[in-house]
């Protein structure tokens, strides 16, 4: 799907949002004034931040288009990230505002008077924002937009929220009972819940989260499904946004390969991976020269220890430098694991009681990617 695409899909569907959104503030808020109703008011507050959010949105992805520039060369892509915090922040806001009036309503409550128009407005409005849920969230997981998620997630609890304000003009109307601030209390909490959900996504992806586990899976098996590639490891990702990312990855070639045949099997691993996920890889090489029988035997040494210790992920880049007594190779560990030298000193003196004369040299790799 191309960028262009992308944008038109989220802009249409922000403005979706904004046009449904501003019709129900209308509503809502003229029925909460006329009836007296706190609980009726802050559901159409709730929708006006929904139709905020949604410009929010738009700008948001806009931005994030931008071209790139000399001071930012990946680009704005990330803008989509910051635009679903402050969507995150708006709705936070009305959460707590909301719940401030609402106990003030509870601690000097007004009667409230509902007439059967009021019922079956916010009855439609709970209807209306379950579809508009559905349908923003669904385009938002279809073009990866979090603001759009989030928007579609919010639209969802506020049909929650409409349908506790129609139960609170039913008691009122049944019984004269008013719990209308004890409603608005309950929205409130939804909100703010509404709010914290929405901000973990974008957040996590700000800080650097662990990239989706298929996608890397995905791109591995394509590496090594290239000729000449014996295994591909260390592949990290860095993410500039839903459409943005460049990485790297290590593979694992035959020694024997000249710099010419090298050059030419990385520009293959990129071209491929580039093709298909739209991701610039920079490609490192470990070579594997098992021509030799004790290197061979090295090799197996290794893999078979490390197969033995559950705490061990995985190891590779193994390289038995023969000359000079010297092995090797890259150790990724469990995040569980806390010494990692020590683990690494229990490997050490296990080789080294086959190969007591070599120098053991490990390198502590991480897990980037499952």
């Amino acid at each position: 799907m191309d960028s262009k695409t992308r944008e038109k899909q989220i802009t249409k569907t922000s403005i979706v949002g904004i046009v449904t959104n501003l019709f129900l503030v209308g509503f809502k808020a003229a029925i909460g004034l006329i009836a007296g109703s706190i609980a009726v008011v802050l559901d159409a507050v709730n929708n006006l931040t929904d139709a905020i959010s949604s410009v929010v949105s738009i700008l948001g992805i806009k931005l994030s288009h931008h071209a790139p520039t000399r001071r930012h060369p990946f680009g704005f892509g990330r803008v989509e990230y910051f635009s679903a915090v402050i969507v995150a922040a708006i709705i936070l806001a009305t959460g707590i505002v909301s719940g401030v009036e609402s106990v003030k309503k509870i601690i000097t409550p007004e009667g409230a008077n509902y007439a059967w128009y009021s019922i079956v407005v916010v009855a439609v409005a709970v209807v209306v924002k379950i579809l508009l849920g559905l349908y923003v969230r669904h385009q938002g997981k279809k073009y990866q937009s979090d603001a759009l998620v989030g928007s579609g997630t919010d639209a969802l609890f506020d049909s929650i929220v409409s349908a506790s304000t129609l139960i609170a003009m039913g008691v009122m109307m049944g019984t004269g009972f008013n719990i209308d601030g004890i409603v608005g209390v309950i929205i409130s909490l939804f909100i703010v819940k509404a709010g914290f959900d929405i901000l973990i996504s974008p957040l996590r992806q700000m800080l650097g989260a662990r990239p989706d586990s298929e996608v890397t899976k995905e791109i591995r098996q394509m590496v090594e499904s290239i000729d000449g590639v014996q295994g591909a490891y260390d592949l990290v990702l860095h993410n500039y946004g839903p459409e943005t990312a460049i990485g790297s990855v290590h593979v694992e070639v035959d020694g024997a390969m000249t710099a010419d045949e090298i050059h030419a099997l990385s520009q293959k691993i990129q071209l491929a991976v580039y093709d298909r996920f739209h991701v610039f890889l920079t490609v490192g090489i470990y070579a594997v020269n098992e021509q030799d029988g004790k290197q061979h035997a090295i090799r197996a040494l290794v893999k078979r220890i490390a197969e033995e210790n559950e705490e061990i992920i995985n190891v590779h880049a193994i390289y038995a430098d023969l000359e000079h007594k010297v092995i090797s190779f890259d150790m990724v560990s469990d995040f569980a694991v806390k010494d990692k030298a020590a683990l690494g000193e229990r490997i050490k003196n296990e080789i080294n009681l086959i190969y007591p004369d070599y120098q053991v040299h490990i390198n502590y790799d991480v897990d980037y990617s499952d």
